[in-house]
């Protein structure tokens, strides 16, 4: 969501989550097919065609498969969704029993995840952040169904433990300009142009809130002689609409329009409290909000321009 007004909500297009096994297992992939809680294995094509499953009091999803009609469990946690009602496990639920989705749930309950992938924003002041449960809006405000988030069977309940590998704004660096990054010529290590990479938080705590405030500066490394036209050369706007997530930026003269970014982070539990543990008892924390990992972003006004030989 950014300061537009334009939200993203569950976003998939373009992200790939995979299924990671509990941590004293190894943590390694599961199968990223076996992800989705409403497999396609077990929607029920052998329904009479006149049957139009009940939304339970909700309206119908606009996009139902057959209109007016909740014939999928998913479309029943749309239609709740739009309306902002809890969810649940889908007890009682005819469409959530036939596919099996409690059982799904309890299966994935001890599981990690990864997310990989790339999204598109607004060159404006926004944020993007991972957070359970269904997201909802609810007049203007952004809301997350957390109901089998905290309800959960699991001693301790789930975390947002997690670690960064990798974020960064704009395409990658040609290895050629990120080979000659850290010497005197380029004084910058890679490092210093996605410094979330490698970052690591750990809490025990279900209710805990991560946020990574983040500045973004454009860069561009132009090669000698480069003719000021534009990144993109020719390429009209409706033509990079069609480019790949991350390829946005890179002129066929080996130019590179990219981005490089600083940080500042801040936790919190949503219980409210201070952090006099970590020595500062005159930090006192706000009561309340959504457990997850945020990150706002913001551009700024000026860029950094490199010439190559």
């Amino acid at each position: 969501m950014d300061v537009s007004g334009e939200q993203q909500t569950g976003v998939m297009h373009g992200v790939n989550k995979f299924r990671l096994a509990p941590l004293e297992d190894g943590g390694a992939v599961i199968d990223v097919k076996a992800l989705e809680l409403h497999s396609m294995d077990d929607v029920a094509t052998h329904l009479d065609p006149t049957y139009c499953g009940d939304c339970y009091g909700a309206p119908a999803p606009p996009k139902a498969r057959k209109p007016g009609c909740c014939n999928t469990c998913e479309e029943v946690r749309e239609a709740y969704a739009s309306v902002s009602w809890a969810f649940g496990r889908g007890e009682n639920v005819e469409q959530c029993q036939r596919e099996h989705y409690g059982e799904h749930l309890d299966e994935q309950r001890h599981e990690g995840c990864r997310i990989e992938g790339g999204l598109r924003v607004n060159k404006v002041i926004g944020n993007f952040h991972i957070a359970p449960g269904r997201s909802f809006s609810n007049g203007n405000m952004h809301l997350h169904d957390l109901n089998n988030y905290f309800e959960s069977p699991v001693e301790g309940g789930h975390t947002f433990t997690h670690e960064i590998h990798h974020l960064r704004f704009g395409p990658q660096l040609p290895e050629e300009v990120s080979k000659n990054l850290g010497v005197k010529s380029m004084p910058w290590t890679n490092h210093h142009l996605n410094p979330l990479d490698e970052t690591k938080q750990a809490t025990d705590d279900p209710a805990y809130n991560y946020m990574y405030f983040i500045k973004v500066v454009s860069t561009s490394y132009l090669p000698l002689g480069h003719q000021t036209k534009g990144i993109l050369g020719s390429l009209t706007e409706s033509s990079t609409d069609l480019m790949p997530l991350g390829f946005h930026g890179r002129g066929d003269d080996g130019s590179v329009e990219t981005h490089q970014y600083s940080v500042t982070s801040h936790k919190r539990s949503l219980r409210g409290g201070d952090d006099a543990q970590e020595g500062h008892k005159e930090r006192i924390h706000a009561l309340g909000g959504i457990p997850g990992v945020f990150f706002s972003y913001v551009r700024t006004l000026f860029e950094i321009v490199g010439h190559l030989n």
